[in-house]
């Protein structure tokens, strides 16, 4: 991608972060307090283990080094506005879900960082090597995620009117320009596109698969029920794919990394709709 291209989508994220602002209040942070056991295992599930499935699976398919990259930028980046709507379609604790998504976007400004470090450290030849900054791609991230959510948080508090109505049209906007991204990789890469989709297609849908069925089946396991358990099975399974892809473009700049990623957020529409499916065939269990 050309770097006009790039900030378009730098711009585009930060539009996105902006519109999950405007649905987050300083409550949604207390709520660690009230469900603590319930974000504990939620943040586990999203900081640790993912990480760990992402590099087992990359490690044991035999796929490329810049799809095996790919992996693990996605890996690094979970959570999301998608996997708050994911919840909320799907009938689950949506002050959970949106808890979960603020406090890792939180994290993960210190931890994508080392992950990918990591990533490229093990999965490129030494002549290939990149190395992230540090400190710089700490900022890069503060400026993208974390400062866009805190001026959509204070939109919200100063003028909710106006929050709640902009929240709906920012929300379609996102899918518009996650649409867009992933059509303008596609032809970027449309040499390699079909051997890429062939390697990362089964490893992003495992990936998906995986850590969704773990996010369930360990808050079971820990006795956390119903809405909160379909919440966290969501937010281990459902990854910020547009974030995995601006930094696979603006901060590597290279948008073979960002195949993975662009795949996964195709395929993850798909998997949140079974699970959605589930969902509301549970609720309605319930009721019954």
């Amino acid at each position: 991608m050309d770097s006009i291209s790039t900030i378009i989508l730098a711009l585009s994220l930060i539009i996105i972060m902006l519109g999950m602002g405007l649905s987050l209040v300083v409550d949604d942070f207390k709520r660690i307090f009230i469900y603590p056991k319930a974000i504990l295992l939620g943040l586990t599930n999203q900081i640790l283990i993912l990480p760990v499935l992402g590099f087992a699976l990359a490690s044991l398919f035999p796929i490329q080094p810049e799809i095996a990259i790919g992996i693990m930028i996605l890996t690094a980046c979970p959570g999301g506005p998608t996997s708050n709507l994911i919840s909320h379609l799907a009938k689950g604790d949506i002050a959970l879900s949106v808890t979960l998504t603020a406090l890792s976007s939180l994290i993960t400004i210190l931890t994508i960082p080392f992950i990918i470090n990591f990533a490229l450290l093990h999965f490129l030849e030494e002549g290939q090597m990149i190395r992230l900054n540090v400190m710089t791609t700490i900022i890069q991230i503060l400026v993208i995620t974390i400062i866009p959510v805190g001026i959509g948080m204070l939109i919200r508090k100063y003028n909710e009117r106006f929050a709640l109505k902009m929240a709906k049209p920012v929300r379609r906007a996102s899918g518009i320009v996650l649409i867009l991204v992933i059509v303008g990789i596609t032809i970027k890469e449309k040499d390699n596109i079909v051997s890429y989709f062939q390697q990362a297609g089964v490893v992003a849908l495992c990936l998906n698969a995986i850590t969704m069925i773990v996010g369930y089946y360990s808050s079971r396991l820990f006795r956390i029920k119903d809405k909160r358990a379909i919440s966290i099975a969501i937010e281990s399974g459902i990854q910020n794919g547009t974030l995995a892809i601006t930094i696979a473009v603006v901060l590597l700049k290279n948008t073979s990394f960002a195949v993975a990623p662009a795949v996964y957020s195709l395929l993850m529409f798909f998997t949140g709709g079974v699970a959605v499916y589930l969902g509301i065939k549970k609720s309605n269990t319930q009721k019954n």
